[in-house]
């Protein structure tokens, strides 16, 4: 495991858990908050290196589905232990395209067409809606139980207030988490504050192309994929805060402002 360039805490400052840990954002800021000097709970679908550097840093990895309730009330079962809860971070997502769309359809194909539609639009919801509304109504009794004033973070998307016309179950999943967002801030203030980051570009993967990079990049203004850290600094900036609630965090670079 390399080493970090993340500042060393010397204090225990509670239990953050965090769904989808093992990769990319979700993976980084766990490695971050972990020496930021807080316990982490996190969940995952698959093993990869990532958990299993997150478990030899002292993290607790549970393998959960969480489309499916007799995990998520598993992974509900094991943070029993724990009687208070610091923050709640939802990063598992799911990018799911939405289906060709054929020209015609033939009666006896009509009843598919709704199946494979209506599979794709539940898969989005469940993971990014449903689960949170779920976790944060099951974990709430040990949020409250936090010393100081406890966290929701829901990370939506920028297409979440766009729109797409390519992943509307995704983009609609997405807003609906946002909506989440509003009605848990009027209901939990001030012992929970619960806030949104909706980011739009922030890292490649590792098989784009050039051109497709250039093409993306020029959607911001700030022209850059700057990277996981651009979220790991709005969760400090949230965990820090004493006054926000019942807002979304837009790290865009300028995005909206690029329009057509």
């Amino acid at each position: 495991m390399q080493s970090s360039t993340f500042p060393q805490a010397s204090s225990d400052k509670g239990i953050i858990v965090i769904t989808g840990a093992g990769q990319r954002v979700g993976l980084y800021c766990a490695k971050a908050l972990l020496e930021h000097g807080y316990q982490l709970v996190v969940t995952y679908r698959k093993m990869t290196t990532g958990i299993r550097e997150l478990q030899q840093a002292g993290a607790q990895c549970i393998a959960t589905d969480l489309n499916d309730l007799t995990s998520m009330a598993a992974f509900i079962t094991a943070l029993a232990p724990y009687p208070a809860i610091r923050a709640v971070i939802h990063n598992a997502s799911s990018w799911q395209a939405d289906r060709p769309q054929a020209a015609t359809a033939q009666p006896q194909d009509i009843l598919s067409q709704l199946q494979q539609d209506a599979e794709v639009f539940d898969t989005m919801q469940h993971i990014h809606a449903r689960a949170a509304y779920l976790l944060n109504r099951a974990l709430l009794p040990q949020l409250l139980a936090s010393t100081e004033t406890a966290d929701i973070i829901h990370l939506t998307d920028f297409v979440a207030s766009v729109g797409s016309s390519k992943h509307q179950a995704y983009a609609a999943s997405k807003a609906a988490l946002e909506n989440l967002t509003l009605s848990l801030s009027r209901k939990l203030a001030p012992k929970v504050k619960v806030n949104s980051i909706a980011p739009a570009l922030l890292m490649f993967n590792e098989h784009d192309d050039a051109a497709y990079r250039e093409k993306a990049l020029k959607k911001s203004l700030m022209g850059i994929a700057p990277g996981p850290d651009e979220v790991l600094q709005s969760v400090l900036y949230l965990l820090n805060s004493r006054y926000i609630t019942g807002r979304c965090l837009a790290l865009d670079g300028g995005r909206h402002l690029q329009l057509p």
